[in-house]
């Protein structure tokens, strides 16, 4: 446990990994895609939500498989480039940066996403193996109970603690961290799951 508190960063550059992330990260592609598309702002419709399953509420699909795709790979680029320029240390802030950035973007008012695409893209470009446990756990839980919120909050409940028993704990104390957010912003989600009214995967309405 000794290096979870051994940085191997300088200040100036951990607050330039932060910053170079929370900039990829804030990036709202999911707005972008859809005034390009010609379907409005995204924000009008449904949960209000910049991400995929806001954008798959328009009604195109590919549309929203690239808002998915491009959330999770702004994440992982960040992730990338920081460690490519200073290190993994600045991986890990850049990628956390950018989950951040995608949640409270400046640009539209701090108003964005739930981040699980792009907990899943910083979690391939700082630990990508753990992208398969993510999946596992996502694909299991999504068989057994048909809930999509409920399948990401499991997958994210279980990677810190997988991070943790491999070693890797300083991955595993942000990713802590992300979960514990990605709970936040999923409580309306959270809620519907304990009253029974979430959406099914599949269901309609």
């Amino acid at each position: 446990m000794s290096e979870l508190f051994d940085w191997q960063i300088t200040l100036p550059i951990a607050l330039a990994a932060l910053a170079l992330g929370y900039l990829l990260g804030s990036i709202p592609f999911g707005l972008i895609l859809t005034k390009a598309a010609g379907l409005g702002d995204v924000r009008s419709i449904g949960s209000g939500n910049i991400g995929a399953t806001n954008v798959l509420r328009t009604g195109n699909k590919k549309l929203a498989a690239a808002t998915l795709l491009l959330d999770a790979f702004k994440a992982t680029a960040a992730a990338l480039l920081a460690g490519a320029l200073w290190g993994p240390d600045a991986a890990i802030l850049a990628g956390f940066a950018a989950f951040i950035g995608h949640l409270f973007p400046v640009w539209i008012g701090f108003k964005g996403g739930k981040g699980v695409a792009t907990y899943i893209g910083t979690l391939l470009g700082v630990a990508p193996a753990m992208v398969l446990v993510f999946a596992f756990v996502w694909l299991a839980i999504a068989k057994l109970s048909r809930y999509s919120s409920l399948s990401a909050l499991v997958a994210t409940l279980v990677i810190p603690i997988a991070l943790w028993i491999v070693g890797d704990h300083k991955i595993a104390v942000i990713m802590a961290v992300m979960t514990v957010i990605t709970y936040w912003k999923h409580k309306a989600n959270i809620e519907r799951l304990i009253n029974g009214t979430e959406t099914r995967i599949g269901q309609k309405g």
